[in-house]
């Protein structure tokens, strides 16, 4: 009697490319990754810190190399893909936010916010993209949204506008390149604790209103994104494209 067979989560010869690769939520996303037998390029801004990080991957035994770049400049950042690629995987954890009622929120705030999490997410993806349609290759594009990607959040009115964009693009992506097997998804986690999140988290008020929306009653840890990416990037994905996995503990259920 024949029976299925659980498809591989193995990423073994996988190259994989993962920006805001030195500290959170894209730290967990490259590990993960790492784990599984991907090569990771990993990318930030700072060449000292993502040094740093390739020899710890090394003392891991994992392989892992640095390429500093600021996604935010077009231009640099596709020729730096041109050049490294081509990739399998593409993980995009960059990003910012600049919380402000929207009555109050600054124009510089407003640029820095959609330039970063949605022009530059666009045209990193794109570039990636590129290079698998050009060598033949098929792959998985994640791009890491939030929660707030589905819904709307109190002095969120950019922040929660640039993940809707970003649910939106992936959405056309998925659409646009599913004939060249190329996977387009994003993961959606809720707050989840960095050093990015601890001063939110450090106000009572805020902390007790994330718990009460959030149905499991804790926030999130970047363990809880490693999972999940290692998935989307994996065999076990093959027939997931242009949808989000979300990550919120039930936040957005009701």
């Amino acid at each position: 009697m024949s029976l299925p067979r659980t498809p591989s989560f193995d990423l073994t010869g996988k190259r994989a490319l993962v920006t805001g690769a030195t500290s959170g939520i894209g730290e967990g996303c490259a590990v993960a990754l790492a784990e599984a037998g991907a090569h990771v390029t990993l990318v930030a801004r700072t060449a000292t810190k993502l040094d740093a990080q390739v020899t710890t991957f090394a003392s891991h035994g994992w392989d892992a190399k640095a390429l500093p770049l600021n996604i935010a400049d077009v231009a640099a950042t596709e020729a730096a893909i041109a050049d490294a690629g081509p990739f399998d995987i593409l993980v995009n954890a960059a990003g910012l936010a600049r919380h402000a009622p929207a009555t109050e929120t600054a124009e510089t705030d407003f640029d820095a916010a959609s330039d970063l999490n949605f022009k530059a997410a666009f045209f990193l993806t794109r570039a990636v993209a590129k290079g698998m349609i050009a060598s033949s290759k098929s792959g998985s594009l994640i791009n890491i949204s939030s929660q707030m990607g589905h819904v709307g959040g109190i002095d969120r009115a950019v922040y929660a506008a640039t993940k809707h964009a970003l649910e939106g693009m992936t959405k056309s992506m998925a659409i646009e390149w599913g004939p060249n097997q190329i996977r387009v998804n994003t993961i959606c986690p809720t707050f989840i604790r960095t050093p990015l999140t601890e001063q939110t988290f450090a106000h009572p008020e805020r902390r007790a209103w994330i718990e009460e929306k959030i149905k499991l009653g804790r926030v999130g840890e970047v363990s809880d994104i490693m999972g999940a990416v290692a998935f989307l990037a994996s065999d076990a994905a093959a027939l997931i494209t242009g949808t989000s996995l979300l990550i919120d503990g039930g936040w957005t259920a009701d």
